[in-house]
């Protein structure tokens, strides 16, 4: 009877590692450039499947992690709108938790958002369309992903 009552312990105790340990919410920068300089004072707003956000570049913002994309539109007067899709990875954490945790613990990082991640850095180009590739896991997350299927907004 104690292994049962140690085991559902253990259980509960590691449910919700990666809430845990990073929580549901991540710490964004946001920058837009025209090609090579940056754009400084440039209106973003930021929307995914948890809520909508708004930073005036260079700026930060915390933003609620999602399985799905975020949308990002810079604005600024006398320049083309500048537009990228952001995908989110699933945090290698995150299997652990379903592991370790079970069910539960899945579906508590899923539904809060805390398994997955967005690019700590996203570089949005004036003009343009992107889509940035979601971080990798070996990836130091200072790095910026490459942006892939490029289209001028001419």
């Amino acid at each position: 009877m104690k292994r049962v009552l140690v085991v559902i312990s253990s259980a509960a105790a590691l449910s919700g590692c990666a809430s845990i340990v990073n929580g549901s919410n991540q710490v964004v920068s946001i920058e837009a450039r025209n090609k090579t300089e940056q754009v400084s004072g440039a209106v973003c707003k930021l929307d995914n499947g948890k809520g909508t956000y708004y930073v005036t570049t260079p700026g930060t913002v915390t933003v609620h992690r999602a399985y799905d994309d975020m949308n990002v539109k810079c604005e600024k007067s006398g320049q083309q709108p500048g537009m990228a899709t952001v995908k989110s990875s699933t945090k290698a954490m995150a299997f652990g938790n379903i592991i370790f945790g079970g069910f539960i613990g899945g579906a508590v990082d899923a539904s809060t958002g805390a398994a997955y991640d967005y690019p700590s850095l996203i570089s949005v180009i004036m003009g343009e369309t992107t889509t940035i590739a979601p971080p990798q896991q070996n990836q130091n997350q200072t790095e910026q992903p490459v942006a892939q299927n490029s289209q001028s907004g001419k």
